[in-house]
């Protein structure tokens, strides 16, 4: 990794006397951050080769450094610095659009375009964020933070400057891991045999995606990268074409025997066989290559596929070494120790539970999208290799698959993020609900995902899960909690979802008194006038809560879907006010269901989500949404009649 100067210089190159160039000590001394410069770009431009290294440099210290304290996705950024940098050079954002998938490889685009001077603030509250965000910067042309939306933004890009004549180009920048996602293949099949300015950019990272990566092939392939055959292709296509009468048929008739001679040689990868010019595979770490291909490839004028190489973690060896690991992380020592949360999460829970569930019935098989160690399932994958499947990022394709496996007269489990589970709703639906299949849902990281953002918040699941008929919804806060509703949940004959947040999970505190075996718990505090009701990890804080301004009943549901109405009137019997937090959406929300099952005749208040929460820590967004205890205290004291 390379010394750090001392901080990162990524805006403007300070030229003096009519644009010399200088030594590289000069520029070290002179290389000034000037980070209000939407425009900065540009100056990437007038670099040389030797200068854009030194960048490469400085720009992966300053990652190394920021990721380390505020945590975030360290190896795919570090793995993409000079194809970010070689991209800003080539292109002319934000007039050319540069749009990424997923956003993990975003950081390096962030610093060049006009935030290096907020970059110690990512993912912070009132921070940058770890993902593009339009309404951050005009160089985020779109949203990011799913999977598999690149193409197919950047073709709505393209055909608009086709409409407007526009010479800007649209460029999705996709990561090998996102080609096993379906929007971009039905986004591929729209781009072909138009004579668009649009440019796919595969960041290959881990794995080939053409069978015919050979000897061959990669020669070829260097070949087709080289300078030397770039400059002398353009040349060459320039003279035929300007040859009258006979240029244009000679020029047809030479590409037609080169591309034949190719696939003499070597079978057609996937995207010539979509129609697709494909240039690469070319190193993803040597930008003076990088810089020749993207300009062949804007001379082509045509949708375009450039094959990149990189390897993740470039320039820290133990995001080398473990480039998973060091995919998202909560913060490191930059000496190579990850932090960890020092307890028992809820997702190594759940891979705990799955085990002795997979141990005592061999019907049992688990199911993921690409998030084996994030959902906890690594011991499962290791003890149960047969019974496990990792379908790629393909949440559509898991449900169905997860369904499938039950209708055959298994007990899988599907386990997947809230945000992502948004994703392949219709099959819920569709596959799982409507022919009553025993399915189990693990959502995890329901509820707020404090960092990462609106993308990531799983705070819609309840209200859509809610409104499917035959599901049945289980919200744990404790270790105890999440056994019993993944026992009900493995033994039920229809779908089943247990959803539980990101973190550790606490003991059970022994407080509560149960009722419908446990789906519904309660317990006083003085004598109540008031109760408040809630579920999940938020009923610790309405217990703070309630001890904080007394004379209240807090009542915990498990089970938050079916709701035993009955049970819950009689808790209810005698109470003047009701207070009903939610960390979740408003609309079809539990909160929603019992303010109007039970509000009737009672001071009754909602405290739900009804906005795009934003990324921050924990107690600034739960601040922001009234769910902190001082402040349920206040609303509860509010509601004593």
């Amino acid at each position: 990794m390379p010394e750090s100067i001392s901080h990162i210089r990524v805006c403007t190159y300070i030229r003096r006397g009519h644009g010399r160039r200088r030594s590289k000590s000069y520029f070290q001394r002179t290389f000034q951050m000037q980070t209000d410069n939407v425009n900065m770009p540009q100056e990437l431009k007038h670099m040389n080769e030797a200068e854009l290294k030194l960048l490469c440099g400085e720009l992966r210290t300053k990652i190394i450094d920021t990721v380390s304290k505020n945590g975030g996705h360290l190896s795919s950024n570090l793995g993409a610095v000079e194809l970010s940098v070689s991209l800003h050079c080539c292109f002319d954002s934000p007039a050319d659009r540069i749009i990424w998938d997923v956003g993990h490889q975003s950081y390096v685009h962030k610093l060049l375009t006009g935030r290096a001077d907020r970059f110690d603030t990512l993912r912070r509250f009132g921070g940058i964020s770890g993902f593009t965000l339009p309404s951050e910067s005009p160089h985020d042309a779109f949203v990011s933070g799913h999977s598999g939306n690149s193409v197919a933004a950047a073709l709505g890009y393209a055909e608009t400057n086709a409409r407007s004549g526009s010479e800007a180009f649209s460029v999705a920048v996709v990561g090998d891991g996102s080609f096993t996602n379906g929007e971009i293949y039905e986004s591929l099949n729209n781009c072909v045999n138009r004579s668009l300015r649009l440019i796919i950019v595969l960041n290959d990272n881990e794995m080939s995606i053409s069978r015919n990566v050979g000897a061959v092939s990669s020669y070829f392939s260097r070949f087709r990268s080289g300078k030397r055959y770039l400059r002398f292709k353009r040349r060459t296509s320039r003279i035929l074409l300007s040859v009258p009468l006979v240029g244009k048929p000679l020029f047809k008739f030479l590409r037609g025997t080169k591309n034949l001679f190719k696939r003499i040689l070597v079978s057609e990868n996937l995207f010539e066989l979509l129609g697709f010019d494909y240039i690469g595979p070319v190193d993803g770490h040597d930008i003076s290559k990088l810089n020749a291909v993207f300009r062949e490839a804007k001379s082509l004028c045509r949708p375009c596929v450039i094959h990149v190489l990189t390897k993740k973690g470039k320039g820290y060896p133990p995001a080398e070494r473990r480039p998973d690991e060091y995919h998202s992380v909560s913060g490191f020592d930059k000496s190579g120790a990850i932090a960890s949360s020092g307890g028992k999460t809820y997702s190594r829970l759940f891979g705990e539970i799955v085990c002795e569930h997979a141990e005592a019935d061999e019907r049992v098989s688990a199911v993921t999208a690409a998030m084996c160690g994030g959902t906890g399932l690594d011991a499962f994958k290791a003890r149960f290799p047969s019974r496990f499947y990792d379908v790629g990022i393909a949440e559509e394709h898991a449900m169905t698959f997860t369904a499938a496996l039950a209708a055959a007269g298994g007990r899988p489990v599907f386990a997947v993020y809230s945000s992502f589970c948004q994703r392949c709703f219709d099959q819920i639906i569709h596959d799982a609900a409507l022919p009553a299949l025993p399915v189990v849902l693990a959502i995890d990281r329901a509820g707020l995902v404090p960092e990462d953002g609106p993308t990531h918040h799983g705070v819609f699941d309840v209200s859509f899960l809610r409104s499917v008929p035959g599901m049945t919804v289980y919200s744990p806060e404790t270790e105890g909690e999440m056994r019993v509703s993944f026992e009900k949940a493995f033994a039920s004959a229809s779908p089943s979802a247990v959803r539980y947040p990101k973190g550790t999970c606490p003991a059970d505190s022994g407080v509560y008194t149960e009722l419908c075996g446990g789906d519904i718990k309660y317990t006083d505090i003085g004598t109540p006038e008031k109760a408040v009701i809630t579920y999940g990890r938020l009923c610790a804080q309405a217990l703070e809560a309630a001890r904080l301004a007394g004379n209240t009943r807090v009542i915990k549901l498990l089970k938050i879907n079916p709701i035993d109405a009955s049970a819950l009137g009689r808790l209810l019997e005698g109470i003047k006010a009701l207070f009903l937090p939610e960390e979740g959406i408003r609309n079809g929300g539990v909160a929603e269901w019992i303010a109007s099952e039970f509000g009737a005749g009672r001071k009754t208040e909602i405290r739900a989500i009804e906005r795009f929460v934003p990324h921050g820590d924990d107690r600034s967004l739960l601040g922001l949404l009234g769910l902190l205890p001082e402040q349920m205290a206040d609303a509860l004291r509010s509601l004593t009649p």
